[in-house]
């Protein structure tokens, strides 16, 4: 479970063949995998199209800047790097949303915009 005193974190996903990645970047991984999983299917967006919503890997910054060049420069790697980076930290690719909920996909989702 990521660590309640970080603020901001970048994350890799993955589709369910694990054939494609994605790297982003949030201030609340549980909500934002959340809104990855609701937006799939939708072919305006990247994890959408894709059905990218299975969470790989994860790393917590306490600044928002930190987190930003960091996310910038694994996107800028070659798939060989991210999956090395991945393996580092999750040796067996598993899947890590139930790290995050108690169950996946969750009963209770909410997009933030439906919140406002």
């Amino acid at each position: 479970m990521p660590a309640a005193n970080s603020l901001y974190y970048v994350y890799i996903l993955t589709n369910f063949t694990k054939t494609v990645l994605y790297t982003g970047i949030t201030n609340n991984l549980p909500q934002r995998i959340i809104e990855h999983y609701l937006a799939r299917g939708n072919q305006s967006s990247f994890t959408g199209k894709y059905n990218c919503f299975y969470l790989l890997y994860y790393e917590d910054f306490k600044y928002v800047n930190d987190a930003i060049m960091r996310e910038k420069e694994i996107k800028g790697w070659r798939r060989a790097k991210k999956m090395a980076l991945i393996r580092s930290f999750n040796s067996e690719m598993k899947f890590l949303n139930t790290e995050l909920f108690d169950e996946w996909p969750p009963k209770e989702m909410h997009h933030r915009k439906d919140m406002l």
